[in-house]
């Protein structure tokens, strides 16, 4: 689905009107009626209260506040209009509401009585939608704080109030209001994709109300989220006269003492991958522990008995290297990673502290093979480019790195985005809290590391990584809860996922 800019929502709307030869109005009030099914799906009970402001959010607002009161609601809408300047959709919905019976309307043109709102109301929030570019003021800001100190539960239209549709790092975060429901119109806003404002869209749900697919195809955005449908096709049949080389030959560079179940958790996802043959160098202390429990794996010692320091294994015989997940950071593992970085001409897979021993030493970038795939998760991120003040900003960071190096960056979070050295972003939104658990990186490092071995492009790698990755932890958190559920769960589920997606894109074999 593709993420639309703010910039081209009023023109999507335009077109959708000339197209299907309807008025805007009309487009309004097939919102509001998509917004009135959501909300009473949720209802529980309790009285509505709709806060609507003076553009066509505001309008979206109040029909959908006159839906409610014509299905026997209790509701009140409060108008403000303080500046005597309504859009002319709002002035029409402002006109129905005003001569509506059993409808409790009140235009607010010059003072606000904040009213009793008791715990099992409803709020509706429609001040501001996608249109606004500064931080909400005054009386607005005043209103976001009285909303946001209330114990009803909160719904917003399209956006909470007060929230940039893109960019917010010049934004007043304190008068922005928080959520428990966000009803995006049509497609979500990138915002929404930033685990940082969680906080204020709480659950976001897209509601479609039939916009021109011409008009949305049509917007240059370079963003959009990776769809089950998109990843499907991309998986590749097997032949039946095939043996173990043709699918790849990795190496896995991972462990250390106290940490050899990382490097067991990135050979469990490397080899329920697909690879033909891995090998795994770690250190000395961990080989019987690997050969225990990945007997799959081909395992080289390190001469070091507790952290990796040097390649034991040919680096020119693998078709991809996987590097970082349980390292340590260390000197002499420091000098391990630039020595690989110098010798091997492969795409690699980079991860956790090898990511952190390059953020000590940024030259090392330089060396990193094109089409590889690095796999921050934000913290580490920051570490290698410097923290950034917003989340908008980290994910233009992202797109810089990414470009000026010739790598495929997945930035992990609860929204995790894949970044092209093109500056495309594809934003991955399935997964579940439960994957936030130790060894759950490792897993997807194994994933990638077989993917690219295998001869998948970083960009059909990574997007396909990702989903499958995000795929098997939902399956694991079907099975054992998100409480319970453990990187080692999610590895056991690859099998299922890997089978479901390949009978997606007729590729079971």
């Amino acid at each position: 689905m593709k993420i639309v800019l703010s910039k081209d929502i009023k023109d999507i709307d335009a077109q959708t009107v000339e197209e299907q030869g309807i008025t805007s109005y009309e487009l309004m009030h097939r919102a509001a009626n998509a917004l009135t099914g959501e909300i009473l799906k949720q209802y529980s009970g309790g009285r509505f209260h709709i806060f609507a402001g003076p553009g066509n959010n505001g309008g979206d607002a109040i029909l959908t506040g006159l839906n409610l009161c014509n299905a026997g609601h209790d509701v009140t809408i409060y108008l403000f209009n303080t500046t005597g300047r309504l859009s002319d959709n709002c002035q029409k919905a402002r006109d129905e509401a005003a001569t509506t019976t059993g409808l409790n309307f009140i235009e607010v043109t010059k003072t606000f009585e904040t009213p009793q709102i008791s715990d099992d109301d409803t709020i509706i929030d429609g001040l501001f939608g996608t249109g606004i570019n500064k931080p909400l003021s005054k009386g607005f800001a005043a209103m976001a704080v009285f909303i946001n100190n209330c114990h009803a539960r909160t719904i917003s239209i399209d956006i909470p109030s007060g929230l940039m549709c893109e960019d917010n790092s010049f934004n007043n975060m304190q008068s922005i209001i928080k959520a428990d429901l966000t009803l995006a119109i049509q497609f979500p806003k990138l915002a929404m994709m930033f685990q940082e404002f969680g906080q204020y869209t709480g659950e976001v749900r897209t509601i479609d109300i039939g916009l021109s697919a011409k008009a949305i195809a049509g917007c240059q955005s370079p963003y959009c989220t990776i769809e089950r449908a998109m990843v499907a096709p991309l998986i590749k049949k097997r032949k039946r006269q095939t043996h173990k080389g043709d699918y790849g030959h990795a190496l896995l560079v991972a462990g250390s003492y106290g940490m050899c179940g990382a490097a067991v958790l990135a050979a469990r996802g490397c080899l329920r991958s697909g690879i033909g043959l891995l090998k795994v160098q770690v250190p000395a202390s961990c080989v019987e522990i690997l050969q225990a429990t990945v007997p799959e794996a081909v395992v080289c010692p390190d001469y070091h008995e507790h952290i990796f320091t040097s390649a034991n294994c040919d680096i020119t015989e693998p078709d991809a290297i996987g590097i970082g997940p349980g390292l340590r950071q260390d000197p002499l593992t420091a000098e391990g990673l630039k020595d690989i970085l110098t010798r091997a001409h492969v795409p690699m897979v980079i991860d956790a502290d090898a990511l952190n021993m390059m953020a000590d030493g940024r030259q090392l970038m330089r060396n990193i093979p094109a089409g590889s795939i690095l796999t921050p998760h934000l913290g580490e991120f920051d570490r290698l480019t410097g923290k950034s003040k917003d989340p908008y900003t980290r994910l233009a960071k992202a797109i810089e790195t990414a470009s000026n190096f010739g790598v495929y960056i997945i930035l992990k979070s609860s929204f995790t985005s894949v970044i092209t050295p093109q500056g495309e972003v594809f934003i991955n939104t399935i997964g579940n809290p439960g994957m936030a658990t130790g060894g759950s990186g490792d897993v997807l490092t194994g994933i990638l590391t077989a993917l690219i071995a295998q001869g998948y492009t970083g960009r059909d790698a990574a997007l396909l990584g990702t989903y499958v990755h995000s795929l098997a932890g939902d399956m694991a958190a079907a099975k054992a809860g998100q409480i319970s559920m453990t990187a080692g769960d999610i590895a056991g589920c690859l099998p299922q996922a890997w089978m479901s997606l390949a009978g997606d894109g007729d590729n079971a074999g």
